[in-house]
């Protein structure tokens, strides 16, 4: 357990990862490196149209091709009752859901799925396709957030109202919820302010840009029991989406997780697996899919691109005294974007006591958004950040003594009700403040850019099984899919509750039938959440295995410790009896009551938030407007580093793909709303020869709510990427980017215009 100072055996030490190997040598398996006896190929027919309304789809002609042996359309699934499920910031609508798995109604992006088939072999399935005959009524479209809000624009849903507005409109629109937040007197705060700066901001859509599409094998038995192989950044999300979807009960349906070629929130949808479901249940064999990297562009969701309004106020001292925000998020065609989550966090890192803020939630003719490393954060804080340099200049002010001038701290009021639990905001600061190379001097043409960013991470639920096995090494199985090194966590933290050596302990991730329920890998949740199951499971090991001592020793289990791997006996009893390893007492456990193991599941709470800092220098080309980042640091709390490679890892992963998002990043559509670049080719994200030495600084401030002090570091570090790039251009060339990317062309147009970008 979490001990102040304590110098820990396995936490916080750099042990080899368990799924080096295997990844290395190519033997690990992916999605789409299952295979079955007769498996048939599935492929999607899907719009070639932004918007339009299906008439009739005709699938005789496909059934009837040698080697088709399924074909599927939306009306093959079951549907559902139109409502909203769950608390604000995670609201899904099942009705929205399995019309963006399989159209129905209307095809409302390029790309949407129409149809599917099952066929012997690849050929075979595109020719089925082809065969497929679909009669459109194309529709106008509507790509751009601020044209998607006009009055005027066309309707994705025609019986689309405004949700969170009073009274409730009187015509349909494009914004599917307003939300709005308030502290204090906004207005008041104004009149207070010495400075008042505003800004209007916008970014672009991008995609997570994970190197593996999606992918799956499914297999629908004759007595109605599935095997569904996946990657996913959660198989029991997976297998409760699916098993709904196809009209299946859960506990028919065993999901079992590939290892996953990244994610980072865009793998906690479906999208092939029902699909692949249910053509195995009508052609009785197994069914794989997989995607291209085109169908992952144009039919995948990307983040949010946004429009934002941003207004804040502070004194001649640098106080902070109101801060007014307005923020207008892509959904996709379907709504639930994040845009509760640029509301509650642009500004939450700071103490400024007046504070309103709203969010719309827009739906346009692009593929539905889903969740990107903090979903909805880093697009907020672009925008504040940037304000917050401005002011930070107006003020004659060093900008993070600006921000330690104003840090949250523990028991500080925050939008939306809530209060700062946790220390570490200032320290975040202080270390870039501290930081050897901030203070250097900077050349020609380059400039220094400060942002920090908040991200509220998350617990819930998580499930874990830990046995002893009778030669005395320890397997611990979770749900938890593996992306940023659980598995080396989970075994660091067994192994110091248990007191062996990591090297015994043996980590995996188990199917849905083999261990309780986890959540989904995301929120940054799984070190906190999961590896509280882990704890849990092995305080229960230990104490069976003390009772077991206890009865070899023929004592009361209060008379047995246990310590370094050892069940000792207590002070009363030391003399008297020789301490028990864990090797001896899994070697006995025959006889001592049978096999020794327990499960564990919780669902967590207690986490912290997210804290990152960063500073960036870049150059600018003043002939091209090239951005070079020169240096870029990163500075986050972490609470305890369980595997300080795996945080490192994470902070500059993070940091990488803020980088592509500031500078290269974004989805370009024609006039008739397609996708002009759904490919890595004309998709530009950052390339090694593109990034700096990410050098990271990790700051350690306990979370008391954790066994051993963690808090959630895989998404805190892309929040203010992009605000920190922004504001270091801004320095170089003084004129101040207000959208992304911040490309050549643009770069050099607000150069060689002399005015503020606009």
């Amino acid at each position: 357990m979490y001990q102040p100072g304590y110098d820990y055996k396995w936490v916080g030490k750099r042990p080899a990862r368990p799924d080096g190997v295997p990844k290395v040598t190519g033997a690990a398996k992916y999605g789409a490196d299952y295979n079955l006896p007769g498996m048939l190929v599935g492929r999607m027919l899907r719009s070639p149209h932004a918007h339009a309304r299906i008439i009739s789809i005709d699938t005789s002609k496909a059934k009837k091709l040698p080697g088709v042996k399924a074909v599927v359309t939306g009306a093959d699934f079951p549907d559902f009752e139109f409502k909203y499920i769950g608390p604000s910031r995670l609201t899904n609508n099942p009705w929205h859901n399995t019309r963006n798995m399989m159209a129905r109604e209307k095809a409302l992006y390029e790309g949407h799925p129409i149809a599917a088939v099952a066929a012997i072999d690849e050929s075979t399935a595109k020719a089925a396709l082809k065969l497929i005959k679909v009669k459109y009524e194309v529709l106008p479209h509507v790509i751009d957030t601020e044209e998607a809000m006009q009055p005027n624009a066309p309707l994705l849903w025609e019986d689309m109202y405004t949700r969170g507005v009073e009274p409730s409109p009187d015509k349909p629109s494009n914004i599917s919820k307003r939300v709005e937040f308030s502290q204090g007197d906004i207005e008041k705060g104004f009149r207070d302010a010495d400075v008042i700066i505003e800004r209007t901001f916008k970014t672009e859509a991008v995609h997570q840009g994970y190197i593996e599409p999606q992918a799956c094998l499914a297999h629908y038995h004759a007595d109605a029991q599935a095997e569904l192989w996946c990657s996913s950044q959660g198989h029991f999300p997976i297998r409760t989406q699916t098993a709904a979807m196809v009209g299946m009960k859960q506990g028919d349906l065993k999901v079992i997780p590939a290892e996953i070629g990244g994610g980072f929130g865009g793998k906690t949808l479906v999208y092939l697996e029902p699909v692949a479901m249910m053509l195995s249940k009508l052609s009785g064999r197994p069914v794989k899919m997989r995607m291209t990297r085109t169908e992952v562009f144009k039919a995948t969701g990307p983040t949010s691109g946004s429009v934002m309004k941003i207004k804040l106020g502070a004194k001649k001292d640098g106080t902070l005294v109101a801060a007014d925000t307005e923020f207008a998020y892509q959904a996709g065609a379907f709504p639930q974007s994040p845009v509760e989550n640029g509301c509650l966090c642009c500004f939450a890192l700071y103490n400024i006591p007046n504070q309103h803020s709203v969010g719309l939630d827009v739906v346009s003719n692009r593929p539905k958004v889903a969740a990107y490393r903090a979903p909805g954060a880093p697009i907020a804080a672009y925008g504040a950040e940037s304000v917050l340099d401005i002011m930070a200049k107006e003020l004659g002010m060093d900008p993070v003594e600006l921000r330690l001038r104003n840090a949250c701290g523990v028991g500080d009021p925050m939008i939306g009700e809530r209060t700062m639990t946790h220390d570490g905001v200032s320290q975040t600061f202080a270390a870039i403040r501290d930081h050897e190379g901030y203070n250097k001097p900077l050349g020609k043409n380059q400039g220094r850019g400060v942002a920090a960013g908040f991200w509220h991470n998350a617990g819930g639920e998580s499930g874990a099984t830990v046995y002893v096995n009778a030669d005395g090494t320890v397997s611990v199985a979770t749900g938890s899919p593996d992306i940023g090194g659980s598995r080396a966590s989970m075994a660091i933290m067994a192994a110091e509750m248990l007191g062996v050596d990591y090297h015994l302990v043996r980590a995996t991730v188990n199917d849905t039938t083999s261990v309780p329920y986890t959540h989904v890998t995301g929120g940054s949740r799984v070190t906190f959440a999961t590896g509280a199951a882990v704890v849990g499971a092995c305080e229960k090991v230990i104490s069976d295995l003390r009772a077991r001592a206890a009865k070899l020793w023929d004592i009361d289990i209060d008379g047995v410790d246990w310590a370094d791997g050892m069940a000792r006996p207590t002070s009363s009893n030391a003399g008297t009896f020789e301490p028990l390893s864990l090797q001896e007492l899994a070697a006995s456990s025959g006889q001592t009551g049978g096999p020794i193991g327990s499960s564990h599941a919780v669902n967590a709470s207690g986490h912290a938030p997210g804290l990152c800092a960063q500073y960036c220098d870049v150059e600018v080309d003043p002939e091209t407007g090239k951005v070079t980042i020169l240096r870029f640091v990163v500075s986050q709390d972490a609470g305890q580093a369980i595997h300080p490679d795996y945080v490192e890892g994470q902070m500059q992963g993070a940091a990488a793909q803020g980088i592509g998002w500031a500078l290269s990043e974004e989805y370009i559509y024609d006039g008739k709303g397609l996708l002009d670049n759904p490919g890595f080719l004309d998709y530009r994200m950052p390339v090694a020869s593109d990034l700096p030495n990410i050098e990271t600084v990790i700051v350690e401030v306990p979370n008391p709510g954790h066994p051993y002090g963690v808090k959630g570091i895989a998404e805190a570090g892309i929040v203010p990427a992009m605000a920190a790039i922004a504001n270091a251009i801004a320095d170089a060339i003084d004129r101040r980017m207000t959208s992304l990317p911040m490309s050549p062309p643009k770069v050099l147009e607000a150069i060689e215009s002399g005015v503020e970008q606009k």
